[in-house]
């Protein structure tokens, strides 16, 4: 009932057991609280947060319009609705390398198990579009020193994300990823590698957990699980799936009330009642008001 039981210290803490231990780790995409509830019911092994959905979900474009604020505090409210680790997406850390130490803090103070930061240029743009700017070896680096140096929990993951393949290309993106985790960075996101052997290219070079992101319509094939932990991933995530999956349902049915006037031919797609009361736990909130609420006060002699 309510929010998760585990802590997010206890959270952090059986992640990076559970990353240690060289298994592929599936992290689709949460966009609400709700989704998040489901991605844990359907078995998989944490939940991501993705920059581009949050902005998607206020209406606007992947550009760096987000304030640390708006993405803590949605980070906050998917990460409390779920036992498992959920890792987030940060930019650019929303300013200077100060910026970047209080945005650790915030993410660690709302219940985060990890969180990642580009070495774009801010304002930065989605990891799949042409026309993409990284910023010079130095302030790359100093994003990761100060984030490392922020956080107050050893466990809370800092992944560093690098955009330099599609500017300079494989070479310069296996150079920086050497250098990020010279830095501290725990693990490395790789961000638009077009093929397997990038892939494999980058796992040998750098011995820390590496993340391949599976997005849609992007520069990246769609590789499946099996393909991804043949070459030695750690962490796969489908950012904006799910969002996108639901957006397309929601249009569908829309179109559907335009020509039809109603939704019944639509109802073999719905999430059944039923299926929504148990994930959010109907019964429990039923159970607890039952046990606060249905009681008598016995009177004492005398009383009335």
């Amino acid at each position: 009932m309510l929010y998760a039981k585990t802590s997010p210290a206890d959270k952090r803490a059986a992640f990076r057991a559970s990353l240690a231990s060289g298994e592929l780790l599936r992290f689709p995409g949460a966009f609400n609280p709700l989704s998040a509830r489901l991605i844990e019911q359907k078995g998989f092994e944490g939940v991501y947060i993705s920059g581009a959905v949050l902005s998607a979900d206020l209406g606007l474009p992947d550009i760096g319009l987000t304030t640390l604020t708006e993405v803590a505090g949605r980070g906050k409210q998917i990460a409390r609705m779920t036992e498992l680790p959920a890792i987030i997406d940060a930019d650019t850390g929303f300013g200077e390398p100060m910026n970047v130490a209080r945005t650790v803090q915030e993410l660690e103070d709302a219940g985060l198990t990890g969180m990642h930061i580009e070495d774009q240029v801010n304002p930065k743009r989605c990891g799949h579009l042409d026309g993409k700017q990284v910023v010079d070896e130095e302030t790359a680096l100093k994003r990761i020193r100060a984030a490392v140096d922020a956080r107050r929990d050893d466990n809370f993951l800092v992944m560093a994300r690098t955009d330099i393949r599609a500017v300079e290309g494989l070479d310069a993106s296996i150079d920086r990823a050497k250098k990020l985790v010279d830095a501290g960075a725990d693990a490395i996101f790789p961000e638009a590698m077009a093929s397997l052997e990038e892939f494999e290219a980058m796992r040998a070079a750098v011995d820390v957990p590496l993340l391949a992101n599976m997005t849609e319509f992007g520069k990246s094939e769609l590789f499946t699980v099996q393909q991804l932990a043949d070459v030695g991933m750690n962490l796969v995530i489908w950012p904006v799936s799910t969002l996108r999956i639901s957006m397309g349902a929601t249009a569908g049915a829309l179109d559907e009330l335009i020509s039809y006037g109603t939704l019944t031919g639509k109802l073999d797609e719905m999430q059944h009642r039923s299926e929504l009361y148990d994930l959010v736990d109907y019964e429990g909130y039923n159970h607890f008001d039952s046990g606060v609420f249905n009681f008598t006060v016995q009177e004492r002699p005398g009383q009335r």
